[in-house]
C-alpha cells in the first residue's frame, strides 16, 4: 500500500575533504541521510517529505533544490530569514570519521516552533522518522511540542520510529540527555539504537540488555545496531535475529553507515520484506556505503534490491 514517510531533523552544509587539500560541499544529516536511503528504497508510491526549518539566504535554496532533487519533498520546510543552516566538517582518519560544527545560528532549532504548522505536517505521514539529534538542537519547549505530537501520532495507529543518535556534544548535561532520550523512545513504537552508545551512555551490558531497556519504555520494535557484530532485530510477534554484518574489505568513511541502515531498512519493511529480509539487505546497504567517501552514496554504487516491489 502507499503511503508516506516523513523525516524531522536538521539537514546541514557538509564539508568533506577531497585531493589536493580542497573542500567538497554536499548537505547532509541523520534524519535527511534515512530519508536520502529511504527514498531509494521505498516502493515507487511512497512519498517521503522532509520537515525542518531553513534560511532565505542563497545556500538554503540551493539546500532545497538538492533535497527536492532526491526526490525528498519539502512542503513542510519553513524559511525563517533570520536564519541559515547549520555547517559541520567531516575529518577522516583510517576510515573513523571525526566533526567540527557550526550551528549556533542553525534555523533547524525552530523546526517545531509552530505547532499548527507541525500538527498537520504528522498528520499527512504514515511513518515518522526523528532522532536524538532532533532532540537535541531544540528547546525545552519545542521537544515537548514534537513528542507531544509524536505520543499523538503513536496513538492514532501511525509507525514512530526514532534512532536516539547519542552524542554528548549537543547536551548541556547528560541527566537531561539520558531523560529526553527516554522520553523520544516512549513516543516511538520502533527504535533504531547503536549499541556502543547505549553501553557508553546507559551502561548496557550486552544487545539483550539494550533491547530489554527499551521494552520496559514501552517501546515495541527494535533493531539493535552493533558495527561488525552486525544487527539484532526483534519485532513484537515476530522471531528475535541477528545479522551479521557485511563484508567491507576496506573502510574508506564510516560517516552515514547507521543513517544507511535505518532508511534501507525502513524502505524494504515498506516494501512488504520480512524483517530478516529487510535487515540482511539493509546491513549490505550500510557496508556498501562505508566503501565510499561521504554520506550520500548514488544508487548505481549500491546493491540491488533482491525482493519486494
Amino acid at each position: 500500500m502507499a503511503g508516506t514517510l516523513l523525516s524531522i531533523g536538521e539537514c546541514m552544509v557538509e564539508l568533506m575533504q577531497a585531493e589536493g587539500g580542497m573542500l567538497r560541499k554536499g548537505y547532509a544529516g541523520d534524519t535527511f541521510n534515512t530519508a536520502y536511503y529511504a527514498r531509494l528504497f521505498l516502493p515507487s508510491d511512497w512519498s517521503v517529505d522532509y520537515l525542518t526549518a531553513v534560511g532565505t539566504d542563497v545556500v538554503s535554496a540551493e539546500m532545497l533544490a538538492f533535497i527536492e532533487s532526491n526526490g525528498i519533498g519539502t512542503a513542510h520546510i519553513c524559511r525563517n530569514e533570520d536564519r541559515i543552516p547549520g555547517l559541520y566538517m567531516i575529518h577522516l582518519k583510517d576510515g573513523e570519521r571525526s566533526f567540527s560544527y557550526w550551528r549556533s545560528a542553525s534555523a533547524a532549532k525552530l523546526l517545531a516552533d509552530d505547532p499548527d504548522r507541525l500538527r498537520a505536517a504528522i498528520e499527512m505521514a504514515d511513518v515518522l522518522f526523528f532522532s536524538g539529534i532532533t532532540l537535541a538542537i531544540l528547546s525545552s519547549h519545542a521537544v515537548e511540542t514534537l513528542l507531544s505530537e509524536l505520543r499523538r501520532a503513536r496513538a492514532s495507529g501511525k509507525r514512530v520510529v526514532f534512532d536516539p543518535n547519542i552524542r554528548p556534544r549537543l547536551w548541556e548535561h547528560m541527566a537531561r540527555m539520558r531523560a529526553v532520550l527516554e522520553a523520544g523512545a516512549r513516543a516511538a513504537n520502533m527504535v533504531l539504537p547503536s549499541f556502543d552508545d547505549e553501553a557508553t551512555h546507559f551502561g548496557d551490558n550486552t544487545v539483550s540488555a539494550t533491547i530489554d531497556r527499551y521494552r520496559a519504555l514501552g517501546v515495541e520494535d527494535i533493531a539493535v545496531k552493533d558495527g561488525a557484530n552486525g544487527v539484532t532485530v526483534d519485532l513484537v510477534g515476530k522471531e528475535r535475529i541477528h545479522v551479521p554484518a557485511a563484508p567491507v574489505p576496506v573502510v574508506v568513511d564510516t560517516t552515514s553507515a547507521g543513517d544507511s541502515f535505518n532508511g534501507a531498512f525502513l524502505g524494504r519493511l515498506a516494501a512488504g520484506d520480512s524483517h530478516a529480509d529487510a535487515a540482511a539487505f539493509a546491513v549490505r546497504i550500510a557496508a556498501a556505503v562505508i566503501s565510499h567517501h561521504g554520506a550520500l552514496i548514488a544508487r548505481d554504487k549500491l546493491p540491488a534490491t533482491t525482493a519486494g516491489p
